[in-house]
């Protein structure tokens, strides 16, 4: 704080936007934190932007196919098991074959080593090979720094429920089990909501709930394809009335003596606010806006289909548009594919998840780059996330539930064409086999997320409120951006 003079009337200002976030639901905190009002005025007074985008995979996606090493022996040692597990053969064909593993070279050489990404991203190939994207190999939910005989002794805390979908999901998105309350997107969000002149577009979900972009003050604001989500009959005719509806709209706004009644409408109140002020900002989806995606071909089938994962993005990439309309300059949003508990029918399954991940990827760089004639890849940076990595062998029904795995960060902030953190071992037995092949992380939710909230604006502060477990690591900064 030595080095920032906040005058009154920036001041004051901030305290306004923190005041009228309860106008569009997002409760003022009880005191305002000096750091986040150092940070909110320099941000906007910088004129800046900047979002993150959460992708999480849902079902726990096969990190061994999806980036691998292939010099001879890595390759060797992933034939001799992904080729004679008792489902089947889930080994892919090797660089240059056809259909094969599709080759990247990283500006990091790992010592003796190569590698290669699953056959069918070859979108997600070029960006890394156009310095775009990122990958952060063996990273997972961590509470200390646990080497493999300490995990095997239980002699440092380990977290809880390792190997549940659910629990691992809430995990990821939110340091605890399922039926955590807050997620570390939200918290963010929490924290830098000041900036932002309505708060309740702060953190954005195309995809559902997510407890990810559950802040204490902040709540997540949920959007469909086509974008806001309008209460059905408050406009036009309502059973064949062109008064129903405002009378509809009165009923479920009128303020009542009755606490639950009084909080339902003051809720209803704030979502018909939210969507009148949204469905204007948002850029429309098409040739007059955000261009609307093309078609993935189905590896499997050879056919063309739609990709909703695009489509989510394109939902999002039309937010982003309407960004000063809406008076933002800090947005996280949240979203997801799932189907990726493939079992023994990964070879097929994976294949078609893993070709509409990289084309939506690919399809949300190309959108960045000319939103409405602006270019954003800089100020917008998306990451990938998932409930567990899998083992390296089968369990009679395809791969099993893991622990660490490897992730991809995209953007043009992105320090790129890397791969960060030592890859693994190809195999069994390794000094990071929790068993059957599953990796014990060597980096951290904590850090992945610190890392991206550090140049998302929070403070080294903000940073160890944000992410509990941070002050256990050392690298609380892992340089991929």
């Amino acid at each position: 704080m030595s080095n920032f003079n906040t005058s009154r009337r920036e001041f004051l200002r901030i305290s306004s936007l923190l005041g009228s976030a309860g106008a569009l639901g997002v409760a003022a905190p009880f005191a305002i934190n000096l750091a986040t009002v150092a940070s909110a005025a320099a941000q906007n007074n910088a004129g800046d932007y900047k979002a993150l985008v959460c992708l999480f995979l849902y079902g726990a996606n096969d990190h061994a196919n999806t980036v691998l090493a292939t010099d001879s022996e890595s390759w060797n040692q992933y034939l001799s098991v992904r080729t004679t597990n008792e489902a089947g053969s889930i080994a892919l064909p090797a660089v240059g074959a056809t259909g094969g593993v599709l080759p990247i070279t990283p500006n990091n050489a790992q010592a003796g080593r190569s590698f290669a990404l699953h056959p069918n991203m070859p979108e997600l190939r070029n960006l890394f090979n156009a310095g775009r994207a990122a990958i952060l190999a063996n990273v997972g939910p961590l509470v200390v720094p646990t080497t493999l005989t300490q995990y095997k002794a239980a002699s440092v805390p380990l977290p809880p429920k390792l190997f549940s979908h659910n629990d691992q999901q809430s995990l990821w998105q939110a340091y605890a089990p399922e039926g955590a309350a807050y997620g570390w997107g939200g918290r963010m969000g929490d924290l830098l909501a000041s900036n932002n002149s309505n708060p309740i577009f702060t953190a954005i979900s195309a995809s559902g709930n997510a407890v990810f972009l559950s802040g204490r003050t902040v709540k997540q604001y949920q959007v469909g394809s086509s974008g806001a989500v309008a209460i059905a009959g408050l406009s036009g005719s309502l059973y064949g009335s062109t008064m129903a509806g405002s009378t509809l709209r009165n009923i479920i706004t009128s303020d009542s003596t009755n606490y639950f009644q009084k909080e339902h409408a003051a809720t209803t109140s704030r979502a018909i606010a939210a969507q009148n002020m949204l469905a204007p900002a948002m850029a429309a989806a098409g040739p007059t806006g955000i261009p609307n995606p093309t078609q993935y071909t189905n590896p499997n089938t050879g056919a063309l289909a739609n990709n909703a994962l695009a489509v989510q993005l394109q939902t999002v990439a039309r937010i982003i548009a309407g960004r000063n309309a809406l008076g933002a300059k800090r947005q996280v949003f949240f979203v997801s594919l799932g189907g990726f508990d493939t079992h023994d029918s990964q070879r097929t399954l994976q294949a078609d998840l893993l070709a509409r991940v990289s084309h939506a990827i690919a399809y949300f760089d190309t959108t960045m780059a000319n939103v409405m004639g602006s270019d954003l890849r800089q100020q917008v940076t998306l990451f990938t996330a998932s409930d567990f990595g899998r083992t390296f062998t089968s369990n009679g029904d395809g791969t099993d539930h893991g622990w660490g795995s490897h992730h991809f960060i995209v953007g043009g902030a992105v320090k790129g064409k890397d791969i960060y953190g030592s890859f693994p071992v190809t195999g069994l037995k390794h000094t990071l086999d929790v068993g059957s092949g599953s990796l014990l992380p060597q980096f951290s939710v904590d850090q992945y997320g610190a890392t991206l909230g550090t140049w998302f604006g929070l403070s080294p502060t903000q940073i160890n409120d944000v992410f509990p477990n941070i002050t256990n690591f050392s690298a609380r900064n892992l340089g991929f951006i």
